[in-house]
């Protein structure tokens, strides 16, 4: 049983300490020592009784020695015998820096001003960075697709199947509901407004044709897929496969990130298409079973007031975003580094950064287009 008594010994203070201390019985003692008064002047330890010691206990008593001195000594002085105390205290003053007090910390306008700076830095380099790789991956996609027998088509297929195929589900179920939500706003507001709650239809039609099909795909792809392709390939950097690529004569960009944009590239206009019909789907339901539009009515406006023009400007912007995804998911995973937390940076940078890109790009297609009156 660890235990403490300050005492007064012919003029002297000494600290009584009795029983084990170690990291396993100090606990409970932490909060009385630290409430034992400064008194600035100097103090004995005795260790006569003391138990086992660990440098867990050690250096709760050098601190404690410290506080009531009200400053660091330079060695502690011992009443008793003890086989390990004077050795233990040495270790832990040669390591026992006392903290200064924290000073209150301004932000000021230059301080705000060269945050700034370094971020705009930042954002420069990494998008320099990032062209580059685009470039390099570009580069080796087009020589292995000029001699397909080097491609790893195995990885393609399963790629596609784990990135293309089982993302199916939720890209079409959260584009019915986009649609459900689309339509529901268009009732209210062109029903009230107009009262014209028919063009509910035309609505539904050019948002799930020309915008919201496809970048809702390209966000899911960015969150769900992006997040995977970085995980995997940072697991592998942290386990050394992609140095030992490297040793065998492998190029990491063949082998890991062209599978993934081929299947990208592939699989991504497939979803945007299935996105679109769900989100129509949506909307034919909504204006079904809220504004009596019957779905006959309901395809046939959509085929008269929507041209199809709209579905093929959505579609176009498909492989762009699956570009953008596969990029930056194998990137961030390249970068990865021996540790678990640069992994979990690392994905938080994919996912954001590519969300971030593909609603730069949709905004830059609709400037673009606009301006070309398509």
């Amino acid at each position: 049983m660890s235990a403490f008594q300050l005492n007064q010994n012919d003029g002297r203070n000494v600290l009584v300490v009795e029983g084990d201390w170690t990291i396993d019985t100090i606990g409970r003692l932490e909060k009385d020592l630290v409430a034992l008064p400064s008194l600035h002047q100097d103090i004995s330890v005795d260790v006569s009784n003391l138990g086992a010691l660990d440098t867990a206990g050690a250096f709760l008593i050098a601190r404690t020695v410290s506080e009531i001195e009200a400053e660091a000594p330079e060695h502690i002085d011992l009443i008793g015998d003890h086989p390990q105390a004077e050795t233990l205290f040495r270790l832990v003053q040669t390591a026992f820096e006392p903290g200064e007090d924290a000073k209150p910390y301004r932000f000021s306008v230059i301080d705000l001003l060269a945050r700034i700076g370094e971020g705009g830095l930042e954002f420069l380099r990494e998008a320099r960075s990032t062209l580059s790789f685009l470039g390099r991956s570009a580069v080796t996609t087009v020589k292995l697709l000029l001699t397909p027998h080097r491609i790893r088509w195995t990885s393609v297929v399963a790629i596609m199947e784990e990135a293309g195929l089982d993302a199916l589900p939720i890209v079409a179920f959260l584009s019915f509901f986009i649609g459900v939500v689309i339509a529901f706003i268009g009732a209210t507001i062109l029903g009230q407004t107009f009262g014209a709650t028919v063009f509910t239809v035309d609505l539904v039609g050019w948002a799930m044709l020309r915008e919201f099909g496809v970048v809702l795909t390209g966000i899911l792809l960015a969150g769900r897929t992006n997040s995977s392709f970085t995980a995997q390939i940072g697991s592998m950097r942290m386990r050394q496969e992609v140095d030992a690529m490297k040793t065998f004569g492998l190029d990491p960009v063949e082998v890991l990130v062209v599978p993934r944009i081929l299947a990208m590239l592939v699989m991504t206009p497939f979803l945007t298409f299935a996105a679109t019909l769900s989100g129509l789907f949506g909307g034919l339901v909504i204006s079904w079973l809220v504004l009596d539009i019957s779905p006959i009515l309901f395809i046939t406006r959509l085929q008269e007031m929507v041209p199809v023009r709209n579905f093929w400007v959505g579609l176009s912007k498909a492989p762009v975003f699956a570009l953008i995804v596969a990029i930056i998911a194998c990137r961030q995973g390249l970068l990865v580094g021996g540790d678990v937390q640069s992994l979990g940076k690392a994905t938080t940078a994919s996912v954001v950064q590519a969300i971030f890109l593909i609603i730069v790009t949709d905004a830059i297609y609709a400037m673009v287009f606009m301006e070309l009156g398509i």
